[in-house]
């Protein structure tokens, strides 16, 4: 459009001088069109998707993924309680997460929510004692930890034995056979989530054919389950690689799963809203480096996305509109006080000018969600682009807003 980018036809450089920089930009029909791709793919086979809020839980993104027909996967007592307010009911949400605090339980418990993800045989007890003195009997999932290398980066993978999440698959059937008829509780599935933006699918296969044989197992106790829960982790192209589609999803999965006859639940976060998003920043200062390369200063930096500083994590980043300026290799950075506030580096670009606007692509994931305030920075603003129009759906913070709860 015009040689500059734009979302859905509404100009970014148009968002940019409206809302300001830094600034957040999501795609409602691209998210759409992935939710129902997913949702078609395992459409032969009963199936549920509750969507990981942990990946983007601005509750207009939530919102709109419960008016796509979703659930909600809540990683704590936030985000339940984001979960509630963004309309889901509680029977459309299930509770994932380590450290659960008695007050989350509590209140998971008297919600009755679609199922309570629990990690040790410790939290059973405690869900089973809280359930029981409130007269209540909680449904739960028991998570399990196969050992299996999720093949991404190591802090997010999550199903290693070494890992902290999860009861090893070894003990898991004693664990169910313990708690089992228990009054306060009652054990409606099993879970596994192996870890986070897999482009490889041997683990999500192994993991489910884990689930299987321990379900098994469980029937031939006497223990039978509703469904099985294979959690999310299906990788975006973040550098164009390729990755799984959706139906090879399904094929890798289904054959597996179809045997137990048990509902399919997935949890899909970074894989329905990743690429949905792109964070748009203005250039402030430009340095040169020895040896010709540039420090290219933006407005945006680990505050805003912390993915490369903290996973060192690729994003593309392309100037916002066409330009003919000669190629420059540039160290894309933040302006806050680390090293390590860098968002790309050795990346070839038309030779920026102060003033100039960037793109950040694909950061509909773990982005805004896991901002901060350091160096008293604000978050940015996000805006939501639907049939053709631009809303904002988290105003930009100020000042007063970072010190609002201090004296």
């Amino acid at each position: 459009m015009g040689g500059a980018l734009h979302c859905d036809g509404v100009p970014l450089v148009d968002l940019a001088a409206a809302h300001g920089t830094p600034l957040y930009v999501y795609s409602a029909a691209s998210i759409a069109d992935r939710y129902r791709e997913i949702d078609r793919a395992f459409a032969g086979y009963p199936h549920a998707m509750h969507y990981a809020l942990k990946a983007n839980s601005t509750l207009a993104i939530a919102r709109l993924l419960r008016s796509l027909g979703a659930g909600a996967d809540a990683n704590s007592g936030g985000e339940i309680e984001v979960a509630l307010r963004a309309g889901f009911t509680p029977s459309e949400i299930v509770f994932t997460g380590v450290g659960k605090t008695d007050a989350e339980l509590a209140r998971a418990v008297d919600l009755g929510l679609h199922s309570i993800n629990a990690e040790s045989h410790g939290e059973l007890q405690r869900i089973e004692a809280i359930a029981s003195a409130a007269g209540r009997r909680a449904r739960v999932a028991v998570r399990v930890n196969p050992d299996i290398d999720a093949l991404s980066h190591p802090h997010i993978s999550t199903g290693l034995k070494n890992n902290k999440f999860g009861i090893s698959l070894a003990d898991a059937l004693d664990v169910c056979r313990r708690v089992h008829g228990r009054p306060g509780i009652e054990i409606v599935g099993l879970h596994s989530h192996v870890g986070s933006q897999i482009t490889d699918l041997d683990p999500l296969r192994r993991a489910a054919q884990a689930l299987v044989d321990l379900s098994r197992e469980l029937a031939d106790a006497g223990i039978g389950v509703e469904h099985l829960d294979i959690g999310g982790g299906l990788g975006i192209a973040y550098e164009g690689q390729r990755v799984p589609s959706a139906a090879e999803y399904a094929a890798a999965i289904l054959p597996i799963v179809r045997e137990s006859g048990l509902t399919l639940v997935l949890e899909p976060g970074r894989s329905l809203v990743g690429s949905a998003g792109v964070l748009v920043s203005r250039v402030i200062d430009i340095k040169p480096q020895p040896g010709g390369k540039l420090f290219v200063i933006l407005d945006a930096g680990m505050t805003d996305l912390i993915r490369p500083m903290l996973y060192g994590a690729y994003h593309g980043i392309e100037p916002l509109a066409a330009s003919s300026n000669p190629p420059a290799l540039c160290d894309i950075v933040g302006p806050l006080c680390e090293t390590s506030d860098t968002l790309g580096r050795d990346r070839q670009l038309p030779a920026p000018a102060v003033g100039d606007l960037l793109v950040v692509r694909d950061t509909g994931a773990y982005g805004s969600v896991m901002a901060s305030n350091y160096n008293r920075r604000p978050m940015p603003a996000e805006v939501l682009v639907q049939d053709g129009r631009a809303t904002v759906i988290r105003r930009r913070q100020t000042i007063d807003d970072l010190v609002a709860l201090e004296s």
